[in-house]
């Protein structure tokens, strides 16, 4: 099977079970949870989407010889702090972007309160699932402090916190990618260990993983530079050329848009190169990782 196919098929088989479990936690609430606050956590966790972070769970799961719905609330989990950081990306003391996936940003549908809120609940809910629904105890015990450390000080929210900065903070491809690792690559990487945890996996895959992770976490950025810079707000569904008004260091306003391509695909190769020993098993991150860089939006 080629690769592209493999991942074509991975995510055409999984993507559905992925968005039914969602909306059945979204459903679990009940009356317990105030309406307001649960249709503005619903508009945020079941917008359309790629979910590429569920499916490197799911599929990570697999390559270590496990089963992929073994790993689906996971997968959520890690979907559900995803959702929680664009929410808060997107206020106005952030990224203040009023579009999202093509529509309007969560503090433009409900407000800001209301979208903070929201944001806050969804992750508090993801350590709730893994606590509840990953079994073994140890299993889900690893994957908390996995997802904790990925988005907390030391990963996605201290690098938030440094690219609020940009310039101002330091200069340079290692400073960039120290904000990047943590930004965007931190949580990858937590899905694919969890995935990988789930599954059993041996010190020798997880560490695999572990490097196949960071690399594609700064490819999947390097794609985000540039479609900023070279698409459009219909394609992308949310504004562009945001980053040079902030003047923001990025790939493109670093090294050049010809120069930042050539790393994201050089990461690409070394990602599929981290993962070679899961041979045919890993098919589907393999070509994950091509499509990261191949995406439109």
């Amino acid at each position: 099977m080629a690769e592209n196919d493999a991942f074509t098929d991975f995510a055409e088989k999984f993507r559905p079970h992925i968005d039914a479990a969602l909306e059945a936690y979204m459903r679990s609430f009940g009356d317990s949870c105030p309406s307001a606050l649960q249709e503005a956590m619903r508009y945020s966790l079941l917008a359309p989407g790629k979910r590429i972070r569920p499916l490197l769970a799911m599929a990570a799961a697999e390559a270590c010889g496990g089963s992929a719905m073994q790993a689906l609330p996971a997968a959520c989990a890690v979907e559900m702090v995803h959702a929680y950081s664009l929410i808060h990306d997107d206020l106005p003391c952030m990224d203040d972007d009023a579009m999202r996936r093509g529509r309007p940003s969560c503090h433009i549908a409900f407000g800001e309160a209301e979208a903070l809120l929201a944001g806050d609940a969804l992750l508090a809910l993801a350590f709730d699932v893994l606590a509840k629904d990953v079994q073994p105890a140890d299993s889900a015990t690893a994957c908390i402090r996995t997802l904790a450390t990925a988005s907390g000080p030391t990963g996605m929210v201290g690098g938030q916190s440094d690219d609020l900065r940009g310039v101002k903070g330091g200069s340079g491809t290692e400073y960039l990618e120290s904000i990047d690792r943590r930004k965007t690559g931190a949580l990858l990487e937590a899905a694919l260990l969890c995935g990988g945890i789930i599954a059993a996996g041996t010190s020798e895959q997880l560490a695999a993983l572990e490097q196949y992770g960071w690399r594609i976490g700064l490819a999947f950025q390097i794609r985000d530079d540039l479609l900023d810079t070279q698409s459009t707000p219909e394609t992308l569904g949310k504004a562009t050329g945001k980053d040079a008004a902030l003047s923001k260091l990025t790939y493109p306003s670093l090294l050049g848009e010809q120069a930042g391509a050539k790393r994201m695909h050089d990461l690409v190769h070394e990602a599929s190169d981290a993962i070679a020993l899961f041979r045919d098993s890993a098919n589907p991150l393999r070509a994950l990782a091509k499509f990261t860089v191949e995406r439109q939006s």
